[in-house]
């Protein structure tokens, strides 16, 4: 089990101070908060992609260049690297540089977006994103797997005797994840190639990701990688946590009002109804250790950081205490329960 964090490079307003972090502010931030998830021990950093306000994180792939050169363990990933309005060299090239630079501790989330209006920004259509996603990961594999690649296509100019560089580092491409929210063709995608389901996990009821990470599954068994035990399953989450049960409530509660997806809705209801886990240590770990009863055995954890406005101070509080009191009782009760056979040995590679 890989335990890590990801932010979204968000620049919402602090709620209690109504300061809002200007860009430098947030991706200097964002740089710290990573840097310090290795120290205490996290396993695992990922940046989004966005391309419009309140976002800071446009172009993962230069922070996380920055990253590698300020850190020694921990692996680097993007929450999402879009699939659909990025040109599928760029992204071979941009991310192969980068698997050289961090001595291959790398591995790359796809998604789609959630953001229509972006589709047009870079010359797309919105109404083509799963053929477009479908075929620009067509591309994209064999551009890391085929030199000389001859390639034509729907959404793009042909190719012809196109060779990407740098090759991936030692040959071995980037392990890939595919983020879903809700889209079985997704996980479809996911399975056909036996790569990893990174289900978003965040703001929907717990049956929704079972029905998800289940059709994920079957298909991975049916395109003959190995058992449905044996597909690769991350999950997302949210936590905030604190000594006291009361105090993370009570703190939380201005920046879960604040959030975007709140909508008006009861924190208490949220905390009942989806992944969101606020509390004191022991409450997070079992609201954490809740999710393999509905998933099944999976492979990474991702908790989403620093959004809502969160000061940087009280996230890297957050991160002290769940290096301290949270990772090694997940780690320990993750390894103890894990199924045999392990999926291990299809995990991403470390």
């Amino acid at each position: 089990m890989e335990i890590g964090v990801y932010s979204i490079g968000d620049r919402t307003t602090d709620p209690l101070t109504g300061r809002r972090p200007t860009e430098r502010e947030k991706l200097r931030s964002v740089v710290r908060i990573a840097e310090h998830a290795e120290e205490v021990g996290f396993d695992v950093f990922a940046l989004g992609e966005h391309h419009q306000p309140p976002y800071a994180s446009s172009a993962p792939v230069a922070v996380l260049a920055y990253l590698a050169a300020r850190t020694n363990r921990i692996r680097l990933s993007t929450a999402a690297t879009l699939i659909t309005t990025g040109d599928p060299v760029r992204i071979a090239e941009d991310y192969a540089t980068l698997q050289h630079l961090c001595d291959g501790r790398l591995d790359l989330l796809l998604g789609r977006g959630n953001a229509g209006q972006a589709y047009s920004w870079f010359g797309r259509d919105a109404r083509d994103s799963y053929p477009l996603a479908a075929e620009n990961y067509a591309l994209l594999r064999r551009l890391w797997a085929e030199q000389d690649v001859n390639w034509t296509g729907t959404f793009r100019t042909p190719l012809r005797g196109f060779t990407s560089v740098p090759r991936p580092l030692d040959d071995v491409a980037p392990f890939v994840w595919h983020a879903a929210v809700a889209s079985e063709e997704t996980a479809e995608l996911a399975a056909r190639h036996g790569d990893g389901l990174f289900a978003m996990h965040l703001f929907w009821p717990w049956q929704h990701t079972a029905a998800l990470v289940g059709h994920y599954r079957e298909q991975f068994a049916k395109h003959g990688h190995g058992d449905p035990d044996q597909a690769i399953v991350g999950l997302g989450g949210q936590v905030y946590v604190r000594p006291r049960s009361e105090d993370a409530v009570e703190d939380f509660r201005p920046y879960f009002d604040n959030a975007p997806y709140a909508s008006g809705s009861a924190l208490e209801q949220y905390l009942r109804q989806t992944p969101l886990a606020v509390g004191s240590p022991q409450q997070v770990i079992d609201k954490v250790l809740t999710f393999r009863t509905y998933v099944g055995d999976y492979q990474r954890q991702l908790f989403l950081i620093d959004h809502a406005g969160l000061p940087e101070k009280t996230v890297l509080e957050q991160l002290d205490l769940l290096g301290a009191e949270v990772l090694p009782v997940l780690r320990r009760e993750f390894d103890a329960d894990r199924p045999a056979p392990a999926p291990s040995d299809t995990a991403p590679p470390r």
